[in-house]
């Protein structure tokens, strides 16, 4: 675990913060090309399997990066805690 301080009621404290790994892939191919997205699979060290959702986005460059940043602020989004 990794030590970040942050402010507690106007105090600056250290917090104990688990260290993350962000898991993503990415392939760029013409849209007409494109038949099926799956999910992909992660094996953890315990030996278990963990899926990971794969999104597509369409569209031109800067409409796929626009889409992209606010796909990754949402996700993190869903995790205050961190």
């Amino acid at each position: 675990m990794d030590v970040c301080r942050v402010e507690r009621s106007g105090k600056n404290v250290e917090e104990a913060v688990a260290k993350l790994a962000l898991i993503y892939g990415m392939r760029l191919l013409p849209e007409e090309d494109l038949g099926q997205v799956g999910d992909a699979t992660v094996t953890l060290k315990n030996g278990k399997t963990a899926r990971v959702a794969m999104h597509l986005i369409e569209g031109s460059k800067e409409e796929i990066e626009k889409t992209f940043h606010q796909s990754i602020e949402a996700f993190f989004d869903m995790y205050p805690e961190i």
